[in-house]
């Protein structure tokens, strides 16, 4: 078992890993982890990059299962409750979703990605609405530049009907991704719901959330 100070020789392996992950090259972030992992099967710190990297590589399953064994190991492991919230919001399992990134943002405060999924379950539960705004402004406060805030955060606005804050938010995020589709045909939805507000549209089908 390791110690609490990983070696060296580990923390630039781990180094590697994650410069491998940034620049999007997960499977070969992988082989690295998957080596950590043989050498020390309680390494958290590989557990929960091999739940990230698989995350990303869209293997929920393998991402549950790493994240799972890191919170086992040590329930501290913010990243490995993160990516369980996420994958609970993903099925749209709220109850779950809400405590497990709570617990993610209680050892991790100030985190703007967790904040962003915790007021994303919230709002979506149906049982904090406010609150989940309230969270996903925190988000947006801490990374005003999130596209993925601003979408969430615009729709929260679209399904209280506040089309001005909703509008202005798609707005934002397209002058920063002037080619973002999410955020185009929320847009798109604003200004159609506007027009029936007003009595100049017949109604159409409901706008539906982007994708997460």
């Amino acid at each position: 078992m390791m110690s609490d100070q990983p070696l060296p020789d580990v923390l630039e392996r781990l180094e590697r890993a994650e410069q491998l992950k940034l620049s999007g090259e997960h499977t070969e972030a992988l082989v690295i982890l998957e080596e950590l992992l043989l050498e020390d099967p309680e390494n958290v710190s590989a557990l929960e990059e091999i739940a990230d990297n698989e995350l990303s590589l869209g293997r929920f399953a393998r991402a549950e299962t790493a994240a799972k064994r890191s919170v086992a190991l040590d329930k501290d492991s913010y990243t490995g409750h993160y990516i369980l919230g996420f994958l609970h919001s993903r099925n749209e399992d709220w109850a779950p979703a809400v405590l497990s990134l709570r617990t993610a943002n209680r050892l991790k405060p100030n985190n703007a990605e967790i904040l962003r999924c915790l007021g994303w379950a919230l709002f979506t539960s149906g049982d904090e609405r406010a609150q989940g705004i309230v969270t996903l402004e925190r988000s947006l406060n801490l990374d005003n530049q999130s596209i993925l805030t601003l979408c969430d955060l615009g729709v929260a606005y679209l399904q209280v009907q506040n089309f001005p804050k909703a509008k202005s938010l798609f707005l934002h995020a397209l002058s920063i991704d002037p080619a973002n589709i999410r955020a185009q045909e929320c847009l798109d939805a604003v200004e159609r719901l506007q027009k029936m507000a007003s009595g100049k549209l017949k109604p159409e089908t409901r706008v539906k959330a982007g994708k997460k």
